[in-house]
């Protein structure tokens, strides 16, 4: 009845300026007339969100951010945005800079739709994140960090079998097969890959074989998890370790391939329970806002351990948060009318 009510609330919303803040690479055509399935993947989630606000009748200005501030001031002068929908990732090529991006409109005291730039600094470092929910007694994983220019040497608390992340990069980014160490040898191999690939510091963790987890939340007080999403892979070998790598999030052949489907989590009402309220926890241990993806494994003794914090998460129609909150019973354009008005509510 809650969210009913909330979804009419939505659909009654008034009729504003939309500022969206994309990489220039990603602004999308006004029509996918002619465009292949490849290229539509490449700036899905822009169509989506651009496409679907005008249907609901909001004036919407896509602009491409990626080296300059000005474009943003100037946009903000003419255009006298309402609020801005940030589906930016990084800026300058760097993904340590959104915040600033964030920071920045709220210094032209222009209110955004997504997390605060606190919160996406709190959730960027891997391991910062796991600290401060350890110290909340939620559980984690067993971790290390391994700082580019250092030695590899591995703490005698830091058990096999490891999976050796980028400490600050999301959406997968150097995650493979080859990501899951058994020995000091290719724990070592694996840091260096991290290091000179990815160009970042390295986390290496305790490798929770299980089952992979995501949970959508959104709201900025008051907070709804959506249910519990889960990563498959139907056609992979039985001894083969499941984990969301690049490919498995990105590739579409791949996903063909070996059957990789993210779906809804057929789980026991306690711990479809204890998943939402442990995420609402977390969302508010790490001070986010909007809307975030909370990504977690679960053990065969129904352990859930959190891995990390996806504030502002892919938010595509046929993506996994949007299916969420469409299996809650949110369709799409409420939806993105929802973050539309936790965005206007963002202090500024």
């Amino acid at each position: 009845a809650v969210q009913a009510g909330s979804a009419r609330l939505d659909r009654r919303m008034k009729k504003v300026r939309v500022l969206a803040l994309m990489h220039p690479q990603l602004v999308p055509p006004d029509s996918l007339e002619g465009q292949s399935d490849k290229d539509i993947n490449v700036w899905k989630t822009e169509f989506d969100v651009v496409s679907k606000l005008r249907g609901c009748g909001h004036e919407v200005r896509p602009l491409g951010v990626q080296y300059e501030l000005a474009p943003v001031r100037e946009a903000v002068e003419s255009f006298q945005p309402h609020v801005g929908f940030n589906l930016l990732e990084e800026f300058h090529g760097e993904v340590v800079f959104d915040h600033n991006v964030v920071s920045y409109l709220e210094l032209l005291r222009v209110r955004y739709t997504g997390c605060n730039p606190r919160g996406m600094i709190l959730s960027r470092g891997k391991a910062l994140s796991k600290k401060l929910c350890a110290y909340h007694r939620i559980r984690v994983p067993d971790f290390a960090v391994f700082p580019m220019g250092r030695k590899v040497r591995r703490p005698s608390h830091l058990q096999f079998p490891l999976i050796v992340k980028s400490l600050i990069e999301h959406a997968s980014v150097g995650i493979a097969k080859a990501s899951i160490v058994d020995s000091d040898e290719k724990l070592t191999e694996r840091v260096r890959f991290v290091h000179e690939r990815v160009g970042t510091d390295a986390i290496a963790e305790q490798f929770i074989d299980g089952r992979e987890l995501y949970v959508s939340v959104i709201g900025n007080e008051r907070l709804v998890a959506f249910p519990t999403f889960e990563l498959v892979a139907d056609k992979r070998g039985a001894d083969e370790p499941l984990i969301a790598t690049a490919r498995a999030k990105h590739d579409l052949e791949y996903q063909e391939r070996h059957g990789i489907d993210i779906r809804p989590a057929e789980l026991t009402p306690e711990l479809a329970a204890e998943a939402a309220h442990v995420s609402k926890r977390i969302y508010r241990i790490l001070e986010l806002s909007g809307y975030a993806r909370l990504d977690f494994r679960l053990d065969a003794r129904g352990h859930l351990y959190f891995l990390e914090a996806n504030p502002n998460p892919e938010i595509a129609e046929k993506e996994e948060f949007a299916s969420s909150a469409r299996h809650a019973g949110v369709a799409y354009p409420e939806l993105l009318e929802r973050i539309l008005r936790f965005g206007m509510r963002q202090q500024a």
